[in-house]
């Protein structure tokens, strides 16, 4: 097989729309279980802990603790399979994989959050002050 073929049907399987998100981030990801005939969305909420690059074969890991035991899923970056990823919180890491969360637990185990640098209307509403006499 030619390599042009390969690649023109790899981009076929691209997803236009993604969502731009790194390790150390809380996200949800809404993924489409199919139980018998009926197709219903599950949302898998935690944190991401590993992205593997890769044109259609990209994938991320994302670790949760649920009822005390650790639950990590690994999702296909490109696949049809999940409606949409929401980004919760942006995580303030300096790794690119974050596998030592498997041994923390409790409240180490949690990942920094990142602080904005533009402020939200909110916060702006709030650091005006009241004018008039």
């Amino acid at each position: 097989m030619h390599r042009s073929l390969i690649e023109y049907v790899e981009a076929k399987q691209l997803r236009k729309e993604l969502v731009d998100f790194r390790t150390g981030d809380s996200v949800r990801v809404h993924w489409k279980v199919k139980e018998g005939e009926k197709e219903r969305v599950q949302a898998f909420e935690g944190v991401v802990i590993r992205k593997k690059k890769g044109n259609n074969r990209a994938s991320f890991t994302v670790r949760k603790v649920s009822f005390g035991v650790g639950v990590e899923r690994i999702f296909p970056l490109h696949s049809p399979r999940y409606e949409k990823i929401e980004i919760l919180s942006r995580g303030n890491v300096n790794r690119n994989r974050l596998f030592y969360l498997r041994a923390l637990k409790g409240k180490a185990s949690r990942v920094d959050v990142q602080e904005d640098s533009a402020p939200s209307a909110e916060a702006k509403k709030a650091a005006k002050p009241a004018t008039g006499a």
